[in-house]
């Protein structure tokens, strides 16, 4: 049985499960907005899980700050040597290996 869930009843349900600091509130209207266009797009519905989604996802504030965390230092310095913008080149990789939800004030990436 599944149980439709709006915006509100999303937030809340981090709450809930004391995972309410996992994500700042922009980043969950955006990550429910992201899921909610995933299941128009494909016809399949999505349980809500907020452990897995906060397994499955990171909020960071830019994509150099996520590229700060996931990179060391010389990974990072190869994957950017030849590139003459450092966003896009991350962004590709990104999107090479996951999913990437940019909204107004930060990023979420699929962890992989």
């Amino acid at each position: 049985m599944k149980q439709s869930v709006n915006k509100s009843d999303f937030r809340a349900a981090f709450n809930e499960m004391d995972r309410g600091d996992n994500f700042t509130p922009a980043a969950l209207n955006a990550l429910y907005e992201y899921l909610e266009e995933y299941e128009q797009d494909t016809g399949e519905e999505i349980e809500l899980d907020v452990i897995a989604i906060c397994c499955d996802y990171d909020e960071e504030e830019s994509l150099e700050e996520w590229a700060r965390c996931y990179f060391c230092d010389d990974q990072l310095a190869e994957l950017l040597k030849d590139s003459d913008d450092k966003e896009e080149t991350l962004r590709d990789y990104i999107l090479d290996h996951g999913q990437l939800i940019e909204f107004d004030g930060g990023i979420i990436v699929s962890k992989f």
